[in-house]
């Protein structure tokens, strides 16, 4: 039942990210502000126990959510063969190019104490 719980929970911090994102017109899609939502919501127990409860079940089934996507591949097969080394392409240079954002972003981090170089910092 805490199960279920965690599901509404979850569905009802979507409804609201998509309310507040078509509502007023905002440039974030409604998942996004739902998932900043739930992000403050689990700050308390009673948001939080439930959806660590049907998170659980979710990520022991993940695997489920992939078999659409391997249909949808399997039906496109020809396109995927015209296409298929330039989508290889894009998906390695986003890859790479969100890893570099990713690592500039917490490079320069406010308030994160890095070592000077050649002070021997933590690993050194």
């Amino acid at each position: 039942m805490n199960g279920l719980r965690g599901l509404a929970w979850l569905l009802a911090f979507q409804c609201a990210g998509e309310l507040l994102s078509r509502g007023f017109h905002l440039p974030l899609p409604g998942p996004v502000l739902g998932l900043v939502l739930l992000w403050a919501g689990l700050r308390w127990p009673l948001v939080r126990e439930p959806v660590a409860e049907c998170a659980g079940f979710l990520l022991t089934h993940l695997s489920l959510l992939f078999v659409p996507v391997g249909v949808g591949v399997m039906t496109h097969l020809a396109l995927l063969t015209q296409y298929g080394l330039r989508i290889l392409l894009v998906i390695a240079l986003s890859t790479w190019i969100g890893l570099g954002v990713t690592a500039l972003v917490l490079y320069g981090w406010p308030g994160r104490s890095r070592p000077l170089p050649g002070t021997g910092g933590p690993h050194g």
